[in-house]
């Protein structure tokens, strides 16, 4: 059987379990199954090379000890097993010795999971099922990324849990653009699902490791944070799927949790991609961090005040940001100049409301900056939805291919080339602070009502109002009518 209907099957069996409600559950419950199998694996692996190694895990708690065996534990005492002991001890390992960096894994990615199931019956159906992938065949891991990668997909569609998920046709131009190299740290604070993570990796890999030492430099230079513990367990069993063989630096933490100024070069970064949550709030307190003029509760502001600071000199970001970012005043007007006195924002990608549907429906933005040198001008790319489709969706996602035209016209490293085009325009630094900052500029190139002649548009809104008021006298006689009869 593939990989896919495995995974299928194995949803199946899950949808027949009454402890399991909803996509978001039913994810969490593959995860932490598939990060101790897939621990299993590569333990299993390291001590065919390393007879030394030691698993982070005592031999009874490893997938090979109490799941491998089809015969083994079911029902009832299965359920003793994972509910009374495995998550207990899991949960509660100690990080000392040798092994204490993947036992951090562990116990970070346990923390705060569930066993849902509750039927014991069915758990070993799908533990079987689970066998049936063997991680340490390179077949068998590609195509279970893939397959991951639409369970991660399927996220968006999974209530609030879609705010962790990026499309990767996104994270990947990002990561293209950015172009990270081995030996960049490069840094997402926000990471979800570790989605610019394993883009990045993908993309070191093809273009720059050419020895192992490159590989190691990779797997030495990243550094994330994730707050929420779905994402996070999502993102550490991503990263064990693309190689990474500790991913204990994914901090499970709320980056913004600690104060701004206790940021020093020693923090600093060479790269930092993400997409910060917002349309939220941060809990009270949490602006009390940083500095008076950038103090707010709207969490992508923090952020984005946040990522100024840790990047070095000559460091690049690329930051997906709402257009309430591009326009809002007070604090948002301090970020952006602040944002363009100290770095070069060389381009802003504006992508349609529809690509993060049906999580979120809102105009986003793609903001690519260098610090170092202030901003003389910026180009704006307008991204369109393919001909013939008249928005992203769930069957209709966007694609990398999508994004080709941006990447034609986007040019090298000095991006001296550019020209306008129908898509494209650029404004100088003094016609953005003509406009206090509000970077909301629309495609000039585009004819849109608000830029059609005022005596026009007054003329609408009269015949408008004439229509109404037609109406609104028809209404009063048909009143008067009835009240008559």
């Amino acid at each position: 059987m593939s990989v896919r209907n495995t995974v299928k099957s194995i949803q199946d069996i899950m949808r027949q379990d009454a402890g399991v409600d909803g996509d978001a559950q039913r994810i969490s419950q593959l995860c932490w199954m598939f990060f101790l199998k897939i621990l299993d694996d590569q333990d299993a692996q390291i001590e065919v090379m390393e007879p030394a190694h030691a698993s982070p895990l005592p031999a009874e708690l490893r997938w090979g000890g109490w799941a491998a065996n089809p015969e083994g534990m079911t029902g009832d005492e299965l359920l003793a097993f994972i509910n009374n002991r495995l998550f207990p001890e899991l949960k509660s390992l100690s990080a000392v010795g040798l092994q204490d960096h993947r036992q951090r894994v562990v116990r970070g990615v346990f923390e705060d999971a569930h066993n849902y199931m509750k039927s014991g019956q069915l758990l070993r159906q799908v533990i079987n099922k689970i066998n049936e992938v063997d991680f340490n065949n390179l077949a068998d891991r590609q195509h279970f990324g893939d397959v991951y990668e639409q369970i991660l997909a399927d996220l968006q569609s999974a209530g609030n849990a879609g705010e962790y998920y990026t499309p990767r046709a996104v994270t990947a131009f990002m990561a293209e653009r950015i172009d990270p190299k081995p030996g960049e740290i490069l840094l997402d604070p926000a990471c979800g699902t570790g989605g610019f993570l394993t883009s990045s990796i993908r993309h070191m890999r093809d273009r720059y490791v050419k020895k192992p030492a490159d590989e190691a430099e990779i797997q030495a230079s990243l550094r994330a944070v994730e707050k929420k513990p779905l994402p996070h367990m999502l993102c550490v069993t991503n990263l064990l799927l693309h190689g990474i063989e500790d991913p204990s630096f994914v901090r499970h933490d709320n980056t913004l949790a600690r104060p701004y100024v206790s940021y020093t070069n020693a923090d600093r970064v060479d790269i930092v991609l993400t997409n910060p949550p917002f349309g939220g709030k941060e809990e009270p307190g949490i602006e009390s961090n940083f500095p008076s003029h950038f103090q707010t509760r709207e969490t992508a502001d923090l952020f984005l005040a946040l990522i100024m600071r840790l990047l070095k000199r000559g460091g690049r970001a690329a930051v997906v940001l709402p257009d309430g970012s591009l326009f809002g005043e007070g604090v948002k007007t301090r970020l952006k100049e602040q944002l363009m006195a100290e770095c070069n924002l060389h381009t802003i990608v504006r992508l349609p409301n529809s690509v993060f549907k049906p999580y979120a429906s809102i105009g986003t933005n793609l903001l690519f900056f260098e610090k170092g040198e202030p901003t003389e001008e910026t180009w704006y790319y307008e991204h369109q939805v393919p001909e013939g489709q008249k928005a992203y969706s769930m069957t209709k996602p966007i694609r990398v291919e999508h994004l080709q035209s941006c990447v034609d016209w986007w040019g090298g490293v000095a991006r001296n080339a550019r020209v306008e085009t129908e898509l494209s325009w650029k404004v100088s630094i003094d016609q953005v602070k003509e406009r206090n900052y509000n970077l909301d500029i629309k495609n000039p190139h585009v004819l849109r009502d608000d830029h059609k002649d005022p005596a026009e548009l007054l003329e609408k809104l009269n015949q408008a109002n004439a229509r109404v008021t037609a109406l609104r006298d028809q209404l009063k006689s048909m009143l008067v009518e009835a009240l008559l009869r």
